[in-house]
């Protein structure tokens, strides 16, 4: 049964001082109460957002754990069903046990996101506001988690909304202009069109844009260290992972593989590589280190160029910024605590994005990742706006956009306007199915696979 009561685990499977089991479905109340013993009376006469202290006890009466239980009615709940939840201690075998006898009297496991998916299929939320609830269970900065938030709350709906809504009234003028061509309906005019279309697209490439700054936060850069020997890159490194990572010396060429750490840089995830110096060297086992740090600087999403502020510029650094040309990158000045000499008006005349550190000091750390964000366009990124944060959500919003441009086509090659009602209408389609309004059961199922148990 579609509604059957399910039941999981609902807390990170690791031990802690509380553990959640969650209960959702017909009967939910009743199969509660088999297992859970209160002297403050039954779970099925409680009324709704009630607490009872007690004890959980399994099908031969043996206790395993105290516990409060939380009584939600439907529609008032998560998922919008009769719901109830066990607060046990934390313990793994305790969960797993008490788990066990809920299911026992009468639940079945709960599925893979399968609580969220009846939140999604009782009305309580589209799907863009159920996938932003992984996203607040992955976020791994403060911005990802804002995004998350702004997401579940509803923000990328009112967005994808508001543009819809506009499409709707190009569609209802053309369809009332188209069906009732003898009464007094003013005539549907090329700047209306025009003006309304190109609205729409502006807002669609600007939706879309989110996606790839928002997946900075979400997911982190690929990220290489790269300068000449003895720039200061490895002491970087291990600046920003907090640790000794790489092994610094005063010996030019001590970095002789690529090492590699993820670390989180204020609102950003780096996933960094500090890399042998590149130069042309004669050491076989440094030439392999220096064709690696090749290979990582041409796959890096964003390069950090170290400089060494108290020597001055050579061919290997100018070489290293003809590279970077093109290329997300951030030109680090380091050392600035000695002696500078180099050519500061030759850097910042070929650079966009300039920073002054000390690696060693830990100066100007904070200008850094300010320069990181502002470089992959994160620091112009307002999550409260709403943006698109998964693959799905990209797509369709790509395809609205395309069946927008189509539009646009027909109308500028003069084509009859039955061909840019086809064309809206496709844009309108993919909105709705960007929010599950029109979503077909494998995009939904597909949805959910992603989600843990117990969401």
């Amino acid at each position: 049964m579609q509604n059957a009561a399910i039941a999981a685990i609902s807390t990170a499977q690791a031990p802690g001082g509380i553990g959640v089991i969650r209960l959702s479905g017909e009967g939910a109340p009743q199969i509660a109460d088999r297992v859970f013993v209160s002297r403050m009376g039954t779970l099925e006469q409680a009324p709704g957002y009630t607490a009872l202290y007690g004890k959980i006890v399994d099908e031969n009466g043996e206790k395993l754990d105290e516990a409060v239980a939380l009584r939600f009615c439907a529609p008032h709940s998560f998922t919008g069903e009769d719901v109830v939840e066990f607060s046990c201690h934390g313990g793994l075998v305790i969960l797993q046990r008490v788990l066990a006898a809920v299911l026992a009297a009468g639940a079945r496991p709960a599925g893979p996101g399968e609580f969220t998916r009846r939140a999604f299929c009782n009305g309580k939320m589209d799907l863009t506001e159920a996938e932003a609830v992984m996203q607040m269970i992955s976020a791994r900065g403060t911005q990802a988690a804002r995004a998350a938030l702004s997401g579940h709350d509803g923000a990328l709906s009112r967005r994808i909304g508001g543009i819809r809504q506009r499409l709707l009234e190009v569609a209802s003028h053309l369809a009332a202009w188209a069906d009732y061509p003898d009464d007094d309906i003013p005539q549907v005019t090329d700047d209306f069109l025009k003006e309304n279309l190109c609205a729409v697209q502006q807002e669609l490439q600007q939706l879309l844009w989110t996606f790839d700054a928002g997946r900075v936060l979400r997911e982190g850069v690929d990220t290489v260290i790269v300068g000449r020997p003895n720039a200061g890159k490895s002491t970087l490194m291990n600046r920003l992972t907090g640790t000794q990572r790489s092994i610094v010396t005063e010996i030019a060429g001590t970095t002789r593989d690529v090492v590699e750490e993820t670390v989180q840089l204020g609102q950003v995830l780096l996933r960094l590589s500090d890399t042998a110096g590149i130069r042309d060297t004669d050491d076989p086992v440094e030439k392999i280190g220096v064709q690696r740090a090749r290979e990582k600087f041409s796959q890096a999403e964003l390069i950090l160029m170290v400089f060494d502020a108290s020597q001055e510029l050579n061919d290997e650094d100018r070489q290293l910024m003809a590279m970077s040309e093109g290329k997300p990158h951030v030109a680090v000045v380091n050392k600035t605590d000695l002696c500078e000499k180099i050519d500061k008006k030759y850097i910042e005349s070929k650079n966009q994005h300039i920073v002054y550190i000390s690696a060693q000091s830990g100066e100007g750390m904070q200008q850094l990742e300010q320069e990181i964000l502002r470089v992959l366009h994160a620091a112009e990124l307002n999550p409260g706006e709403g943006i698109l944060y998964t693959e799905r959500q990209r797509q369709d919003a790509s395809h609205c956009l395309s069946a927008v441009e189509e539009a646009q086509g027909a109308l500028q090659s003069g084509m009859t306007l039955d061909a840019v009602t086809v064309s809206v209408e496709a844009a309108v389609d993919a909105l709705l199915e960007l929010t599950g309004e029109r979503a077909t059961t494998a995009v939904v199922d597909e949805v959910f696979a992603h989600f843990c148990v117990g969401k």
